[in-house]
């Protein structure tokens, strides 16, 4: 390819030690996202296949001829498959509707973006203009099928059993993420809409730590409010956590909000019965002189 847009248009200089680089994107992305794989390409062209998105392809066909969605058709079946025998083989006491469930979670856009993330997968994709400006290296959906041509393409160049150990590294640390009872943010999620009538947002903050320990924080917003935040292993992790935390915070605002109702209807309890004994004493006091008045009138005129 005469000109990848992931790299400087002038000749990059040899990486220095990440000491002398402490912020910034790496010299190259895909050496790095091949690194973190884990996995060396005997054919080189396999992979650049596999990050390469349709809307460079459609601009540079001499340089791309080939897009990724053949390969991430390819993935998407080995994904499933290798997803299924480790569930199969890690949870051997799981039902087979609670492993559909679990194999469903692993593999959704949303899950496959989130491993997308921890590969940087968006900073090695070959995206065209339209797509680049319009935010595609951060698009789930794309991230997403980035992971399952990745796959695919380990699939093309080492065999099945390569490419189950690929899946195997990438999703397997996140079999204990998933969770029989509904999750926090669902149950917040309804919260929110019942009670403030606006959906959560979740903003990561920030993502720390070596590749084998990564550690991202997240802030859950409410309209304009930083309402919780949140750490974790993984984004949806961190996620959940902030979503928990909001929920204990709800939780103590209900409260809160409840002792508050309870205490204004007992003040307005105590003031309507002050009233009534008032009215009482009243119309009490009000009976009594118009008795007295009466007794006065029904005395004899000493005069007559």
């Amino acid at each position: 390819m005469s000109h990848d847009p992931r790299r400087p248009s002038t000749p990059a200089a040899p990486a220095s030690p990440a000491s002398e680089r402490p912020s910034g994107p790496p010299a190259d992305p895909v050496a790095e996202l091949t690194r973190r794989l884990g996995h060396s390409f005997r054919d080189r062209a396999l992979l650049d296949e596999a990050l390469t998105h349709r809307s460079y392809h459609n601009e540079r066909k001499q340089q791309a001829p080939r897009h990724n969605e053949r390969l991430e058709f390819l993935g998407d079946s080995i994904l499933g498959a290798a997803v299924t025998a480790m569930l199969f083989e890690r949870l051997p006491d799981v039902r087979e509707g609670e492993l559909t469930r679990r194999r469903a979670e692993l593999v959704c856009e949303a899950g496959l973006a989130e491993v997308a993330d921890t590969l940087d997968l968006g900073a090695a994709l070959l995206l065209g203009r339209g797509e680049e400006r319009s935010g595609g290296r951060r698009k789930p959906r794309l991230l997403a099928s980035g992971v399952e041509a990745l796959v695919g393409a380990v699939h093309q160049d080492a065999g099945f059993e390569a490419a189950a150990a690929l899946v195997k590294r990438l999703l397997g640390p996140r079999v204990g993420d998933t969770r029989g009872e509904r999750d926090h943010k669902t149950t917040f999620q309804e919260w929110a809409q019942r009670h403030r009538s606006v959906t959560p947002r979740y903003e990561l903050l920030e993502m720390e730590g070596p590749d084998h320990a990564r550690s991202f924080r997240v802030s859950l917003q409410l309209g304009d409010e930083d309402y919780a935040a949140g750490e974790g292993r993984s984004k949806t992790e961190a996620e959940q956590e902030a979503a928990r935390v909001a929920l204990l915070r709800a939780e103590e605002e209900t409260r809160a909000a409840e002792r508050a109702a309870a205490e204004r209807a007992a003040a307005e309890r105590a003031a309507a019965e002050r009233a009534a004994t008032e009215r009482a004493a009243a119309e009490e006091a009000r009976v009594a002189q118009a008795a007295a008045q009466d007794a006065r009138a029904a005395e004899p005129d000493p005069e007559r």
